[in-house]
């Protein structure tokens, strides 16, 4: 079997690249080892650089149907008492709408949806769009994918070959990159229970040693992390789901009932977080995207939308070069020069938020509770850190900007115009350099 690109794995990034490079008459073959929907915590924080790449695309009214806005996030320091209401310390709430773009909230939308709706679009371009449900990736033979089917075995010979399998990639392997993994102290346990209608906010409630994080879902669901400390699950579950009960509650009494829906362990999942970042991501006709390339902490809910904005820039680049006559090769370091940096920049901002809740110390507790608030006080810091996390944009925090969030300097009054934060949002020359690139002088270099 022909294809100009062949992509290992039906993820949310390997079907945003599919269903682009189909609408623009790249004939592409996805094999994805799934057959139906899978019950594992995927992501579900759709940021606002991910909703303007499925604006494009044609898919954002379906989306929004399927989603739940979070126009701003909460994060509240309170004293646990226990079986009693906690007593709250500090509330500070941060807002996307401090963002100078139309995209001016994230969205929580179920993962499978989401995948439901890249899929479709794909398919709408049948001609060029050919999905293989249970089917394997099985790596390279003779320069060809290798792909079985229940037991059939198909060889499938494409012009370039694209890894979004997720964090197990033969494509990877077969690139020979550097993987260096990095660890944490802590893991999570995730659950969707049900939310009061008016609970429509998504919130982090910490103490010194606790963290639970609610994001609301459509249907009158939330999206619930657990912060535990690394290797805990199992003391955790032998103490029953009543202490579970009992630190929802204790944390966040509008959800007491709502967290005794949980009548099995088995609808709680254990995260484990970890991050990596390859090397480089492309080699010859190979490239990687989404977690076969980087894994992030998920602490800012990035993942997911690194596969989708990998997906955006390969996917443009690509049908440019069908559309150009060019070969794909020669074309796949503009991949790499656009997103390496970016996804490196998001990776040490994630974990950065990582460490801010990693330790359990009142003191650490009192750093955390006053950088937030400064965030919030200071509104360069609150641009930054909402246009940082939308990927909307890049703007680097300085030294200054560290001494006011620190309290070794004080909360600047001057509040940042739409104007100066249009100097910090990606351009589509930045987007996709090689057009402009191309349009300046027609050459190669």
């Amino acid at each position: 079997m022909k294809t100009d690109v062949f992509i290992a794995g039906g993820g949310v990034g390997g079907l945003t690249l599919a269903a682009k490079l189909a609408s623009r008459g790249v004939h592409v073959t996805i094999a994805e080892q799934l057959k139906k929907e899978s019950p594992v915590y995927k992501g579900e924080l759709l940021q606002p650089k991910t909703l303007a790449i499925l604006e494009r695309l044609g898919v954002i009214e379906e989306i929004e149907g399927c989603g739940h806005p979070i126009d701003q996030l909460r994060f509240q320091e309170i004293h646990r008492i226990p079986e009693s209401p906690p007593e709250e310390v500090n509330l500070t709430e941060l807002n996307y709408s401090r963002v100078a773009s139309q995209y001016d909230h994230a969205l929580m939308v179920p993962h499978e949806k989401t995948k439901s709706i890249l899929r479709n679009k794909g398919a709408a371009s049948e001609q060029y769009f050919h999905y293989f449900p249970g089917a394997r990736f099985l790596g390279f033979e003779n320069g060809m994918a290798k792909i079985k089917q229940k037991k059939e075995i198909t060889y499938i010979e494409a012009k370039v070959y694209i890894g979004a399998e997720g964090r197990s990639s033969p494509t990877r392997d077969a690139m020979n990159v550097h993987v260096e993994r990095k660890d944490y102290n802590h893991h999570f346990l995730t659950v969707t229970i049900p939310r009061p209608e008016d609970f429509t906010k998504g919130k982090i409630i910490t103490t010194s040693s606790c963290f639970l994080g609610l994001f609301p879902l459509p249907d009158n669901e939330v999206r619930t992390v657990y912060l535990i400390k690394a290797g805990e699950y199992k003391n955790i579950k032998e103490k029953g789901l009543e202490y579970l009960y009992r630190s929802y509650s204790e944390l966040e009494p509008e959800l007491s009932e709502g967290v005794r829906s949980i009548e099995d362990w088995k609808k709680v999942q254990l995260m484990i977080p970890f991050t990596y970042h390859v090397d480089h991501y492309y080699s010859g006709n190979l490239a990687i995207m989404g977690d076969a390339a980087h894994t992030v902490h998920p602490m800012a809910g990035e993942g997911m939308n690194l596969a989708i904005q990998d997906a955006d820039v390969l996917g443009e680049l690509l049908a440019w070069c069908k559309e150009e006559g060019k070969p794909y090769h020669e074309y796949l370091h503009y991949y790499e020069d656009v997103r390496k940096p970016r996804v490196e920049f998001l990776l040490q901002l994630s974990h950065l938020s990582a460490l801010v809740y990693s330790f359990r110390n009142e003191w650490w507790r009192k750093l955390r509770m006053n950088a937030v608030q400064r965030i919030l006080d200071d509104d360069q810091l609150h641009v930054k850190q909402m246009l940082n996390i939308s990927g909307l944009g890049r703007w680097d925090f300085t030294l200054i900007d560290r001494a006011v969030q620190g309290g070794v300097l004080p909360a600047r009054k001057k509040q940042v115009s739409d104007d100066t934060q249009r100097n910090y949002l990606f351009s589509e020359a930045e987007d996709y350099p090689w057009k402009e690139r191309y349009r300046k002088d027609g050459s190669h270099e």
